[in-house]
């Protein structure tokens, strides 16, 4: 899911940057630094948006950055965020015996494998 929201951020006299996202409260976060600042966004939106899909709550439609008020030198950017649903599914494979028992002699995690293979295939 592609989520594009305004974020206020707001210097510090410390040098760090605080942010908000004014469509999304309770997204505060806190950056040292700018760059430091749009990771710390990043995070803060995805969370929020992991938290809405897992709670089964609504999304909310987010403010065109233009209706967004700030005062001093505040000053708002856009962050996006691809949000992946990372929550587990059961899923049942065949694989043939031979490759069943190397795995379980070798005690590994058919699932872990699976998992990496199909993120190379998906890369």
């Amino acid at each position: 899911m592609q989520h594009v929201y305004p974020a206020v951020f707001h210097p510090n006299a410390n040098g760090s940057i605080t942010i908000h996202f004014p469509d999304l409260p309770g997204t505060n976060s806190e950056g040292k630094n700018l760059a430091n600042a749009m990771e710390m966004a990043l995070a803060s939106l995805e969370e929020w948006i992991e938290y809405l899909v897992d709670k089964k709550l609504d999304i909310p439609q987010a403010s065109s950055i233009q209706d967004i008020k700030t005062s001093g030198d505040e000053y708002v950017t856009l962050i996006y965020a691809n949000v992946k649903d990372a929550r587990a599914v059961r899923r049942t494979i065949c694989i043939p015996k031979w490759m069943d028992d190397k795995v379980s002699e070798l005690r590994l995690s058919l699932s872990r494998i699976t998992q990496d293979a199909l993120a190379e295939r998906f890369k």
